[in-house]
Parts: C-alpha cells; sequence; structure tokens
C-alpha cells in the first residue's frame, strides 16, 4: 500500500511495532500539539488533561486529538481504501449496514414535518437512499465527493429550511463541531430535528479500552465528546430535547466485541478483519483474519452482558440524540428525557 492511502497512524508504525496502538501511533506524527479545544474553542493551560494522542478540556470537558492534523494529513487518513466503491464490509456485512439506516430513517421519517431531510457526512449515501426509498427528499454533504444527491459542501454553505439536519457519527470529524451545530440551527424548519450520534467518550468501554478504544479513531476523531456536553451545546441553541439513547446509536456490542479481542495477545484488530482486502489499511493473512473472528464469537456473550450494564447505566458505548425546533422556542423549555432503546 502507498504512502498516499495509508493513514497517519499506519504511516507512524512504519511496520517496526504491531503491538502499539494506531492512538499511541498517531501521537508520535509530525504534527503540532493542540492549542485549543475544537469544541469550546478555549485556549489550553496547565489545567487541562493530557494522555495518549488527546489533550482533555477542563472547561467542558471534551478531548481534541493531539497532534493537531493538517488537512494533508487527514486527507492520507481518508485515503480511497477508507470508504472502496466495492463496499466495506464483507459477507452481510453492507446489507446489515442498509438496513440498519432503513429502519433509521423509516423512524425518522414519521415525526418529522414536512421537507428535505440534510446528511452531514453522508459517507456513501446509505442514508440518504433509505430517506428517497421512503418518499423523502434528501440530500447530503461529504467531502470530496459529489452526485445526483450528494454535495461536496460544508453545513454552513447551505441555504434553505430542512426538516432534518442528521450528525451520523459525523460531528466528529469536524474541525469545528461547535459551528457546525448552529449552523445546522438554522437550517431547521420549525418541529425541524437535529439528530446526532456520536461515540460517548465517557462511557464504560472508552474507560476499560482506553487508547485502544474503537471509539477514539484519530485522527479521523477530532473531538472526543461528552453527554453533558452536547446536551449542554444543543440547550444554549434552544432547541427541546425530546430523545437520548445509549444505544440507538449503534456500535455499542461491537465496541465491547472490538475492544475483548484487541487485549489478545498480538492485539488483533476486529474491524480490519471485517472489512474487505481493498479497504483494509494493511493486507491481513487469512489465517490471522480467521482467528480474529473467531475470537470475536467468543467474546460475544461478555460484550452483550457488558454492553446491557452500561446502556442501563446511561454509559453506552454511544450517544444518540433527537432535539426538535419549536416555532417559538425558549432556554426553559428544553428538558432532556433518557431512555434505554
Amino acid at each position: 500500500m502507498s504512502n498516499a492511502t495509508r493513514s497517519p497512524a499506519s504511516r507512524a508504525t512504519g511496520g517496526r511495532n504491531p503491538d502499539m496502538s494506531n492512538t499511541r501511533a498517531y501521537s508520535l506524527t509530525p504534527a503540532p500539539a493542540a492549542t485549543q479545544c475544537a469544541w469550546c474553542d478555549r485556549v489550553f493551560d496547565s489545567t487541562d488533561t493530557h494522555s495518549t494522542g488527546l489533550v482533555r478540556c477542563s472547561n467542558c470537558g471534551v478531548a481534541t486529538t493531539s497532534p493537531w492534523p493538517s488537512d494533508e494529513q487527514l486527507s492520507d487518513a481518508y485515503g480511497d481504501w477508507y470508504r472502496p466503491k466495492s463496499g466495506r464490509f464483507f459477507g452481510i456485512g453492507d446489507k446489515l449496514l442498509k438496513r440498519t439506516r432503513s429502519t433509521l430513517a423509516r423512524s425518522l421519517h414519521r415525526k418529522l414535518p414536512p421537507g428535505a431531510v440534510l446528511d452531514v457526512g453522508a459517507g456513501d449515501g446509505t442514508l440518504v437512499e433509505a430517506f428517497l426509498a421512503h418518499g423523502r427528499e434528501a440530500v447530503g454533504l461529504e467531502r470530496h465527493a459529489s452526485g445526483p444527491h450528494i454535495r461536496s459542501a460544508e453545513v454552513d454553505e447551505v441555504t434553505g429550511t430542512w426538516s432534518a439536519v442528521i450528525f451520523w457519527h459525523s460531528l466528529e470529524h469536524l474541525r469545528q463541531p461547535g459551528k457546525a451545530l448552529s449552523s445546522a440551527t438554522t437550517l431547521l424548519a420549525p418541529d425541524g430535528r437535529l439528530v446526532i450520534a456520536l461515540p460517548n467518550a465517557t462511557s464504560f468501554q472508552a474507560r476499560a479500552f482506553g487508547e485502544r478504544w474503537f471509539g477514539l479513531d484519530v485522527p479521523r476523531h477530532l473531538t472526543h465528546m461528552t453527554p453533558p456536553a452536547l446536551l449542554s451545546k444543543i440547550n444554549e441553541l434552544e432547541l427541546q430535547v425530546e430523545r437520548v439513547s445509549y444505544v440507538r446509536g449503534g456500535q455499542v456490542v461491537f465496541g465491547w466485541v472490538h475492544g475483548l479481542v484487541g487485549k489478545l495477545p498480538g492485539h488483533p484488530d476486529l474491524y480490519e478483519a471485517i472489512r474487505r482486502s481493498d479497504a483494509r489499511m494493511a493486507a491481513q493473512s487469512p489465517v490471522r483474519r480467521a482467528l480474529t473472528i473467531a475470537a470475536a464469537i467468543v467474546a460475544m456473550p461478555f460484550a452483550l452482558v457488558a454492553s446491557a450494564v452500561e446502556v442501563a447505566a446511561k454509559s453506552g458505548g454511544t450517544i444518540y440524540v433527537e432535539a426538535r425546533r419549536s416555532p417559538a422556542v425558549t432556554g426553559s423549555e428544553s428538558r432532556s428525557e433518557s431512555e434505554s432503546q
């Protein structure tokens, strides 16, 4: 694999230390340290907490990826291997992904007011296609991509009125996530929804697996969110929080399975093992891949129990939020109703 299509993390290891986590490998890349919080814009000082590849803000609690990647490094991190046209996963993986997106689109379609949906960070357009299949007009935003329903644009460049703006595991990829949410709010129609799903950096699994946690994914994930910080921002935008879930955002069980498998000798990477050969950062032997998948099957019962515990404790691996814009919203109208499913 050429340097043009390898991630900064894989280049940092250079094959010298296969036991090194991607987070630790990225922390060694030649880039300047993050100097301010990507969420609240506060300049870092001695009160902030530094860890491998991250700086956690003492003001808002959100962690920022450090070193702060350049545009070139981010471009490398989203090489051709990241989302090839042939699909990302072998077997039924891509079909399962489309089914879950269809379920999400159907659920939202039933409650949204009339109008089009904007999917920020649309990837290959799976969620956009799901809305279209349900008879709802939809447009996706994705860098360096274009198509009948996909635009290469940022959310602050969009105009018009939208029934929903969705950040499905995309907000953490943005350099200015707070600004993106503010821009999205101005696009919402009365009764329109802001929908967000992203990794929960304070989850049990995040604490259990540390720098090997699946939800870190540096440098692609630039911010590492806490539920209080996210909900505080939504309330600041005078939106009414209607649903908070620690399971609906997906990746909860997989986060545990991935982490448990990664603790085995040699630290096998389950996510790489289930991807197609042209969608991997590096080649993987059939034997290693088979052993990794077998280990995942063994780990599944333990992962299910751990997932149930963290969801019940409202500390799941992801946080999902639906917030509604009312015709006349005041801060006192905001409320938060949490649920486990």
